[in-house]
This record gives C-alpha cells, sequence and structure tokens, in this order.
C-alpha cells in the first residue's frame, strides 16, 4: 500500500473564513487572514486557531462555527498552506484543505461488480480503492447510495450487520467505492463476525490498492469508545483514514439530554485528543439533506488524482 504524504501548515495566523451554500468549499484570500491567538493550558506559548463559519445545512438553516486550530487542518499531498499562497480553499464542513488534484470528482457511472470472501478473491485490475466502514447501522449503505445518486445500488436494510462480503462497487470505469461489514452490533453469530474481523483486518493490510478508509461515525449520538479504537488501530497500522460523520441532520431535543451533531462532533475530537498526536481528514454529512456529498468527492478526487500520479 503507498501511504499518503500529509504536509502540515505552518502555525503562523488564524483565519477567518465564511462558507456560502452554494459552494463546496470556502476560499480564503490575503485580506481574511488576521492574527488570533488564546492561552493554552499546556504551554505558555499561544495556540493559534482558525475560525470556520460554515453553512451546515439543516433545519435551522443557521450558521455554524467552527473552531479549529490551524495544526488541525488536513493538508493533502500536492498543496502547502502558507501565507504566500493567494488562495486556500478549505471543503465546506470539514477540516480539509483543498488541492489542485481535486478534479473530475463526479460520479456518471456506478456498477456493481461483486462481492468477496477474501482479500484475494477482490478485483484485481489496479483500479484504485476508497472503502467504507462503520458500526453497524451507521448509514453506511445510505451514504453509498446518496454519493452515486441511487436509491438501491447498496442494500439498505433495519437490521444491523446485514453486510456480510467484501462489496465492490466501480465508479466511472476507474475507481471503486468499497462497501465493507459493519463492527459492533452485527446480529451474525459470534464466529461469523470474528471471520468478517479477520478479513476485513486482513484487507486493510494487504490490499495494495486501498488509498483510504472511510470510517463512519454517527454524529447523532454521543462518541463510541469502539469507534476511537477503530480510528486507533488504522493508525497504527499507518492505513490513510477519513472520518465520515454522518446523520447530521438529526437534532436530539435538549429536553431529553440530547447533543446536536457538532456538538457530538467535537466530543469526538476531544477524545481523539488522547490517542492521537495528528488529527486526521474530517467531514461533516448527511445521507437525507445529502450534506457532505460533493466534499467527499472532491477529497476523494484529489487523493485519487495523486495516487495515480505518485
Amino acid at each position: 500500500m503507498r501511504l499518503l504524504p500529509i504536509s502540515r501548515p505552518p502555525s503562523l495566523c488564524a483565519l477567518t473564513i465564511r462558507s456560502s451554500t452554494s459552494a463546496s468549499a470556502t476560499t480564503i484570500h490575503h485580506n481574511h487572514l488576521h492574527l488570533s491567538s488564546s492561552p493554552s493550558s499546556s504551554s505558555s506559548s499561544p495556540v493559534q486557531t482558525i475560525s470556520i463559519v460554515h453553512q451546515i445545512q439543516q433545519q435551522e438553516n443557521r450558521n455554524l462555527l467552527l473552531h479549529i486550530p490551524l495544526e488541525k487542518l488536513f493538508v493533502p499531498p500536492g498543496i502547502e498552506l502558507s501565507l504566500e499562497n493567494p488562495i486556500t480553499r478549505i471543503l465546506r464542513g470539514s477540516n480539509i484543505v483543498l488541492s489542485p488534484y481535486a478534479k473530475e470528482s463526479q460520479i456518471s457511472e456506478a456498477v456493481f461488480v461483486k462481492s468477496s470472501k477474501g482479500t484475494e478473491d477482490c478485483p484485481s485490475d489496479g483500479f484504485p480503492e476508497f472503502a467504507l466502514v462503520g458500526r453497524s447501522n451507521v448509514g453506511k449503505s445510505s451514504l453509498l447510495n446518496s454519493l452515486v445518486r441511487r436509491r438501491k445500488l447498496a442494500l439498505t436494510s433495519k437490521k444491523p450487520g446485514k453486510t456480510q462480503s467484501i462489496n465492490h462497487f466501480l465508479i466511472n470505469n476507474s475507481w471503486y467505492l468499497v462497501d465493507l461489514p459493519g463492527y459492533g452490533y452485527a446480529t451474525a453469530p459470534q464466529t461469523v463476525r470474528t471471520d468478517w474481523d479477520d478479513f476485513t483486518k486482513d484487507y486493510f493490510l494487504n490490499r495494495k490498492t486501498l488509498v483510504s478508509v472511510f470510517l463512519l461515525i454517527d454524529a447523532s449520538i454521543p462518541a463510541k469508545k469502539i469507534d476511537i479504537e477503530y480510528a486507533t488501530w488504522l493508525t497504527q497500522q499507518q492505513i490513510p483514514m477519513t472520518l465520515i460523520f454522518t446523520k447530521c441532520d438529526k437534532r436530539k431535543k435538549q429536553k431529553n439530554g440530547g447533543k446536536r451533531a457538532e456538538e457530538n462532533v467535537e466530543d469526538f475530537h476531544v477524545m481523539m485528543h488522547e490517542y492521537f498526536q495528528e488529527a486526521p481528514p474530517w467531514i461533516m454529512t448527511s445521507s437525507v439533506t445529502n450534506q457532505g456529498r460533493d466534499e467527499i468527492l472532491l477529497h476523494i478526487a484529489q487523493l485519487r488524482n495523486y495516487w495515480l500520479k505518485h
């Protein structure tokens, strides 16, 4: 597997960014740059922050203010973030900087190819692959259908744990979306779940055409330790990973103690900080409103095109 290098932005200043609902990325111009710092609890030096005002597609249709430390931005290979760059773009509802490799992102054709019981049975044509995995009932099949704009390309079910194999979907006859078995609450027997875990991990470790794993996290509920553990394992194995926060359109009632999706996302980041030195790329999504759809495709495009070139 070829790992993609990650360049980290210099902690020079903070950025205030405002996005519009019609754009998939936020544009930062030099006249929007300003210095902003806040005291650090662990050091006497200031912590440089970036404030991003995103228009999140949600019922309230209001602005969402996200405070992201500058060093927590994901700068993909092929771009360097610095004050010398006249324009920098960040994907809406994410921490991902847009690179020049983000081309030909839209999907015009999607075809189911095959289901495999092991890595050795997967397609051998050498096309780059992006794997979707997450806890059972996280909305994986719904997200896949949203990405390709087809309701029934991937089978959705109210019963968790229905995906029991490695499912390859050929996109634009040039790359794959891969649907992997969920983890956590599968209704299958323990022995079968163990087999799924084994061949899923074997796929991660030995699939040379795997560009990135998209780990789906349910943002409508509080952060789960099992998701942190899964992300930790991927990181320990040096497997490129993007966090996809699903169900961001759902709003829990405050009187019942529920939190908004962005609050659960923030809680997850806090939990991650205990285990990760560098934040992975992440995107907030909803299969109901298609929030994050174009952002995911742009992110896939820039990773895929860089992978193909290098």
